[in-house]
C-alpha cells in the first residue's frame, strides 16, 4: 500500500532528518512511503493529494490552519518526544492512526 505523508515545520529543514527514518519504519511495515518535508507556509499547494499532514512540535501553533487549508487531509502534530528522539516508528505510527479516522474512499 502505498502512503503519501507531509511534514512540515517551521522552515521545512529539520523535519528533513524525520523523512527517512519515517520511510524506513513504513517500508518495515509493508508500505510504500513517499514523504517530504516542507514549511507550513507552502503545505496547503504541496499536501493536496496527501494522505496525511504531520506537523513537527515546533510549528504546532500552525495546525489549525493548516488543517482549515486542507479539511479532508489528517493533520497531527508529532509528539516533542518523537521528534526529539527522531522516531521514525513513532511518526509512522502517528500517521496511520489518523489516517484510519478517515473514510476509506476519500
Amino acid at each position: 500500500m502505498k502512503v503519501k505523508i507531509v511534514l512540515a515545520c517551521a522552515a521545512g529543514m529539520s523535519t528533513t532528518m524525520l523523512v527517512k527514518k519515517i520511510k524506513a519504519a513504513g517500508e518495515a511495515k509493508g508500505y510504500e512511503v513517499d514523504c517530504d518535508a516542507y514549511s507550513v507556509n507552502v503545505v496547503k499547494d504541496v499536501a493536496k493529494d496527501a494522505d496525511c499532514v504531520l506537523i513537527g512540535p515546533q510549528a504546532a501553533f500552525a495546525q489549525k490552519k493548516v488543517q482549515s487549508e486542507l479539511p479532508n487531509i489528517p493533520v497531527a502534530v508529532i509528539s516533542m518526544q518523537d521528534y526529539g528522539l527522531m522516531n521514525g516508528e513513532g511518526a509512522f505510527n502517528l500517521a496511520l492512526s489518523i489516517m484510519k479516522k478517515q473514510p476509506e474512499d476519500n
